[in-house]
């Protein structure tokens, strides 16, 4: 693979003789190594992880803001916590189940809900985001070695099971869903979509990279929309994206930091003779090629990794509607594996 800035690459392997014998071979492997009886952290390592919900928090300091459980509420050996509508274990699978309404409390600077982890390295410090122990940053940052981690790695496999069914088409927030992300300080370098138009039988999985422009410049930040199985930029008029993914369907997602590049891997069919796997490099320390002129980059930045649904259908720009889960208007993705390795 030739290096450059960005770089693309994609490939076919044979498949495992392990889980070559169905289709969700996988997915039940993977499935046989949870406990649909226990809690999403009996389940899973989640001590360096807190999370939002689309619901109004009930602690006083917080009043008016929505739910937020800290890492010791969420590992409670005890009470571990888990919320029957949007953060739970499913009952058959034993897959951590993250759901969101299409409206609730939000987090600020958002009109999109979540349900959604947000890592925290440092967890004796539950309520303070800025601190370096909490985030990560490149190896080219000047303090690198003041923060919780250097680069890392997030891996993570699931299924989307809903988007909303309501909403403007033509808007990038109607009928998607985000379900791993890198968040800086202002800006984000990755945003991994999922999104499904209601008359497609397949939808589309892609990632932003979001050009870090701050201070006088802030305004002229956007995304760059990166397609990896189907299209970002579909609508109803659109013909399904068969080369895309069906709600319910299983893939995964591995993001990789060596030095200050972004090694990103996405696979789909896992383990089968037709798996497929597309993987794309970035280098964050440097400005996104074609746009050196406002992209401050990410290398002097802190960062951090979130995995969940964090519903992108909101009923303002995005034109979504408010009917409720039995209507369609929610988001709901099961994660059989993720692992944070800072």
């Amino acid at each position: 693979m030739k290096k450059v800035h960005l770089s693309v690459a994609i490939a076919a392997f044979i498949a495992s003789p392990i889980f070559a014998s169905e289709g969700t071979s996988h997915q039940s492997a993977l499935a046989t190594q949870l406990d649909p009886s226990k809690a999403p952290s009996e389940n899973f390592e989640m001590q360096k992880w807190k999370i939002n919900l689309p619901i109004p928090d009930n602690k006083v300091v917080r009043q008016g803001k929505e739910m937020e459980i800290t890492a010791a509420e969420l590992n409670n050996v005890n009470y571990p916590y888990v919320h029957p509508e949007w953060f739970y274990t499913d009952s058959e699978t034993g897959a951590m189940v993250f759901a969101s309404p299409n409206t609730g409390p939000t987090t600020p600077n958002t009109k999109n809900t979540r349900s959604e982890l947000r890592a925290m390295l440092d967890v004796t410090q539950a309520y303070n985001y800025n601190s370096p122990l909490t985030n990560f940053a490149l190896s080219t940052h000047k303090n690198s070695v003041d923060f919780g981690a250097i680069g890392g790695q997030l891996s993570a496999t699931l299924t989307v099971d809903a988007v909303s069914t309501s909403g403007n088409d033509k808007k990038m927030g109607a009928h998607a869903v985000i379900i791993g992300q890198i968040h800086g300080s202002d800006n984000e370098p990755l945003k991994i979509y999922y999104r499904k138009m209601p008359n497609h039988s397949h939808g589309s999985l892609f990632w932003n990279y979001e050009i870090n422009a701050t201070g006088d410049n802030y305004s002229k930040r956007f995304d760059i929309s990166h397609n990896i199985f189907g299209s970002h930029d579909l609508t109803k008029v659109d013909k399904n994206p068969k080369d895309g993914i069906k709600l319910g369907e299983l893939f995964s997602y591995d993001v990789n930091f060596v030095g200050s590049v972004m090694h990103l891997e996405f696979k789909r069919n896992i383990g089968e003779a037709n798996e497929q796997v597309e993987t794309f490099e970035l280098d964050l320390a440097k400005p996104y090629p074609g746009n050196e002129e406002f992209d401050e980059t990410y290398a002097q930045d802190w960062m951090y990794y979130k995995a969940g649904a964090y519903n992108q259908c909101n009923q303002g720009s995005a034109g979504c509607l408010n009917r409720g889960v039995e209507e369609g208007d929610y988001t709901k993705a099961s994660f059989y594996e993720l692992i944070l390795n800072q």
